[in-house]
């Protein structure tokens, strides 16, 4: 069997490998596949991870436990990543990675991150917080899903599918993420909706997104783990599509303005046909990294 590698992980490792100081922050950890490539391939290094999903951390305990006390998981969302290191008594950390969007084993819990399956329309990273797809699907006005699908899912055809969502809805609570699926797909004109990428794909990304309040804890994240860098301390993004793509950029594009950091990747990295071929659904991943000035 050939063993699954975390996206773009030579490039990470590579970017990791010289740091100074004993602190790093995994902001993502997931299952821990950087986190336990990390910590394997550089043993002076304490990590700190962080996730707001518990089967998540569940998953990450499970993985790291043959590096004990080189690592501590934390409950949270890496908004809050400067209380969460500042609160363990560490100051400044030499780096921190950031690997966005839904895990590939959160597609496989049974919360409606995926339109492949029945399952309920759930979407919650963090199963304790409130709002859920339901909610959104079945209260959010036909405007405000409009909008949410226009922008968090850069779909053409938001207007369309917010209708048929509402229309939907007047007949009975849309509580599936097939019967979803099956609006969107009807709303594609037949000659589209075969292609490449299936037509709920977008809608789904979006309501995701407003779910979990992704873009905004991106902004917040990011700029709060610049400000935890030691000097020549790195920090890497991983993100999967263009809105995350472009949100990293500017924060970048600011900071650089403000001269408080280095913008080492002028270009986003991407994985390469190897990795693609291995790990399809790596090919739309961007990495970016800065170095704390």
């Amino acid at each position: 069997m050939v063993e699954h590698y975390p996206v773009l992980h030579k490039e990470i490792l590579n970017f990791f490998r010289n740091l100074k100081g004993k602190y790093i922050v995994d902001a993502t950890v997931g299952g821990a596949g950087h986190a336990s490539l990390l910590l394997k391939n550089l043993p002076d290094k304490f990590l700190i991870g962080i996730d707001k999903d518990d089967y998540a951390l569940s998953k990450a305990e499970e993985k790291l436990k043959q590096f004990k006390n080189r690592y501590t998981l934390v409950k949270g969302s890496f908004k809050d990543i400067d209380k969460i290191v500042t609160s363990m008594g560490v100051e400044k950390v030499s780096g921190v990675l950031f690997d966005l969007g839904v895990s590939m084993f959160q597609l496989k819990t049974e919360r409606g991150f995926s339109f492949q399956r029945e399952e309920p329309l759930d979407m919650r990273m963090d199963t304790t917080q409130g709002v859920t797809a339901f909610d959104i699907v079945n209260r959010y006005s036909q405007r405000e899903l409009e909008k949410i699908i226009r922008d968090y899912g850069e779909e053409k055809f938001a207007k369309r599918i917010a209708r048929a969502i509402v229309e939907a809805r007047k007949k009975k609570r849309i509580e599936t993420t097939k019967e979803l699926s099956h609006i969107v797909y009807n709303v594609y004109p037949p000659a589209l909706r075969k292609g490449r990428i299936h037509p709920a794909t977008r809608t789904f990304q979006a309501i995701r997104i407003e779910v979990n309040n992704e873009l905004e804890e991106i902004k917040e994240g990011v700029n709060k783990a610049i400000d935890l860098l030691e000097a020549g301390g790195i920090t890497a993004v991983i993100s999967f599509h263009s809105l995350e793509d472009r949100i990293v950029k500017n924060i970048y594009r600011e900071r650089k303005k403000l001269k408080d950091i280095e913008i080492l990747t002028k270009k986003p990295i991407t994985p390469g046909t190897e990795e693609r071929k291995e790990n399809p659904p790596s090919r739309s991943a961007k990495l970016r990294v800065a170095k704390r000035i």
